[in-house]
């Protein structure tokens, strides 16, 4: 668990294998009504469990269908106490009927989770905003399989993770069902809600779906016409597209910055600009399905291993259609961070600075280091094996360390990354 970074998410004594989502949503109203089933496998022996959930109040909860079980409930935790003990080793299943009006949490980061738009819904969960809409063990090492099914006015659109198992409509009202089989932490669970058109798409071979609003289409074409040869790059580079399906969500609001969710990454109008201002960021988006998503961290204090590998990609990608080489663009970002603070611990960057640039970017000047002492082949090689051998599993920075050894043969390699990740000063490239 990331106790340290976050202490208020995640819980001890079980696992999450599956959450079933139904809910009911009115856009005009921002009112949430919800029942999550959850299967569950307990770690150890259990008086109680608690599970994550903000804002939202539950109204009832069951163990094992027809056992009610008492509960309690915090700003932060739902606290359950089942009729029975439950033993170590094994299976139940948590129902929880809860509602409200949804909104983010504060955090030092800013406000995380769901969120109204000026007429629909984002939601933006990295790193703990996931308990704002349903009831979970928030922590990024607990991925489980989803279900979501919403509810919702007959005039929005519904996209989620996973593949689109049936929509239906009746009385003014869709339902709209998503289904999730790979496993998926908290955070990359999302729904999207907007006056959007769905338009289906193929990248490279992978089915997906570019959703906006109409007024936006003919820039959403452009600006992410280019994903199908961005998805061959990064198949070529790190194996195959680990997911069913990529959707790429465009809102009709602009957006600080873009975002990924599991098989999908959502974009404001203003990262449409009709001029591909925000190809690096499509790129970055897209590796993280790999890197982040596929192979997920064990705990925040690993978020390099999620952005610098996206950084990275950027450019790989930059690269591979025939512009700037990685190592220039290493070089130019080397010579920028010299000129920042060197205050930072990058293997281990503490909750304030997790999503601080230069972890990013310094994140991908290891690589960078990384690939100039071993060569391509064996660069690419590591890249592979890591997606491959992590494929949905979550990792650590000394799982990664030590497939770099095993791949290149160089026992030495272990002082590069202390010297990149466990160190403060800056070191050559």
């Amino acid at each position: 668990m990331a106790v340290a970074y976050l202490p208020d998410s995640g819980n001890d004594g079980y696992t999450a294998l599956a959450y079933d989502l139904d809910l009911t949503y009115r856009v005009a109203t921002n009112r949430l009504d919800g029942t999550a089933t959850i299967r569950l496998r307990a770690l150890a022996d259990l008086q109680r469990f608690s599970l994550d959930l903000v804002r939202l109040r539950a109204s009832k909860v069951r163990v094992d269908g027809t056992k009610a079980a008492r509960f309690t409930q915090s700003a932060a935790k739902l606290v359950v106490t089942p009729a029975s003990a439950i033993e170590a080793g094994e299976e139940f299943v948590a129902t929880i009927e809860y509602g409200g009006s949804p909104a983010p949490r504060s955090s030092t980061w800013g406000a995380l989770g769901w969120e109204e738009l000026t007429d629909g819904v984002i939601v933006a969960s990295q790193p703990s905003g996931a308990p704002t809409w349903f009831p979970c063990n928030d922590d990024p090492a607990d991925k489980a399989s989803y279900r979501i099914a919403i509810s919702t006015e007959q005039s929005y659109a519904v996209v989620c993770n996973g593949t689109l198992a049936s929509r239906r409509t009746r009385s003014g009202r869709t339902t709209w069902v998503y289904e999730q089989q790979e496993p998926t932490s908290t955070y990359l669970a999302t729904v999207q809600i907007g006056r959007y058109e769905l338009v289906p798409a193929t990248f490279a071979e992978v089915p997906g779906v570019l959703a906006g609003p109409p007024a936006l289409r003919s820039r959403i074409a452009h600006d992410f016409g280019r994903v199908g040869e961005m998805m061959a790059c990064f198949e070529d580079a790190y194996g195959p597209y680990p997911f069913p399906s990529y959707s790429v969500v465009v809102t009709e609001d602009d957006l600080e910055i873009p975002l990924e969710a599991q098989g999908m990454a959502i974009f404001g109008a203003n990262h449409a600009d009709g001029h591909d201002a925000a190809e690096r960021l499509v790129a970055h988006e897209l590796a993280h399905q790999w890197f982040g998503n596929s192979v997920g961290v064990a705990s925040w204090s690993e978020i390099w291993l999620n952005e610098g590998f996206a950084c990275y990609s950027e450019w790989v990608w930059s690269e591979a259609s025939g512009r700037t080489s990685a190592a220039r663009l290493a070089a130019e970002t080397h010579a920028r961070l010299k000129g920042l603070p060197q205050d930072i611990i990058v293997g281990d960057p503490g909750a304030r600075a997790m999503f601080d640039d230069r972890v990013y970017k310094r994140g991908a000047l290891t690589l960078a280091a990384l690939r100039a002492r071993i060569g391509d082949d064996a660069f690419f090689r590591v890249l592979r094996e890591w997606t491959a051998r992590h494929r949905h599993g979550v990792v650590t920075t000394e799982d990664f360390v030590g497939l770099c050894v095993e791949v290149s043969g160089i026992r030495e390699l272990p002082a590069l990354f202390d010297d990149w990740l466990t160190r403060r000063p800056l070191p050559a490239l």
